[in-house]
């Protein structure tokens, strides 16, 4: 690898980190700056998941006393998020290739849906949330999170919409957290599968980190309503992308 390749997935690190936690679509920008750089498609996506380990530590550094406030029910979900993780990362190993690609793009545009309609969903559930249906689905998307994760992240934040009374900026802290446990349990077992580039991860990562650190600081700032449209939008472009990949 070069020094200017070393650079480049830098900034391509950087720019998933604020990404990512914005709108949930970091490996639209990590994935395809590592097939750049001349990894092939298995290598990338396992390097992908070590590198965005980074983006989570960033955010969760950062939002340490919001994430405090969730209490136990917290724990529960870290362990839900964590057991989808290594069940997607045993996946990937096992059975690379096009697991996922017909009911990915479904998903990502049901969630996308939904997010739209959020305030009219939850006015219809009143004060109910969904305590069994919630952390049941947390674990089947951090399942996708750990084999590819493009979309897992506006699938998370729109669950946490719908299932529970959280408002749109904890619901993205939420969404950047479970997704950042589902990728550094993945990580860990791609680090013993031989196919990660660790100088590529490296670069990455530190880009991600720095990304993951100011996105909260920008979350704060965005206007609620303008910040759920906005991903849902881009839910609806990834799933046009998935969809012609």
């Amino acid at each position: 690898m070069t020094v200017t390749e070393f650079v480049l997935l830098i900034a391509a690190g950087f720019g998933a980190g604020v990404i990512g936690y914005i709108t949930g679509l970091a490996s639209l920008v990590s994935y395809p700056a590592l097939l750049a750089v001349g990894l092939p498609p298995v290598a990338a996506n396992v390097t992908n998941t070590v590198a965005l380990v980074g983006a989570g530590v960033g955010a969760t550094a950062s939002s340490v006393k919001e994430l405090a406030k969730s209490g136990r029910s917290l724990l529960w979900l870290t362990l839900w998020a964590a057991l989808g993780g290594i069940a997607g990362a045993v996946v990937l190993l096992r059975a690379p290739g096009e697991t996922f690609e017909a009911v990915v793009p479904i998903l990502v545009v049901l969630a996308s849906v939904a997010m739209l309609l959020q305030p009219r969903i939850r006015v219809l559930a009143g004060n109910r949330t969904f305590p069994v249906l919630y952390p049941s689905a947390i674990f089947l998307v951090a399942i996708y999170g750990g084999y590819f994760g493009a979309g897992a992240g506006v699938i998370f934040m729109a669950l946490t919409l719908i299932c529970t009374a959280e408002p749109v900026w904890r619901a993205t802290l939420l969404k950047s957290y479970l997704l950042g446990v589902a990728n550094l349990v993945a990580a860990v077992i791609f680090a013993f599968s031989g196919q990660v580039n660790w100088l590529a991860a490296l670069a990455m990562g530190i880009g991600t980190i720095a990304g993951g650190t100011l996105g909260p600081r920008i979350v704060r700032h965005l206007p609620p309503n303008l910040l759920r449209i906005a991903v849902a939008l881009c839910g609806f472009g990834l799933a046009a992308w998935l969809w012609l990949g």
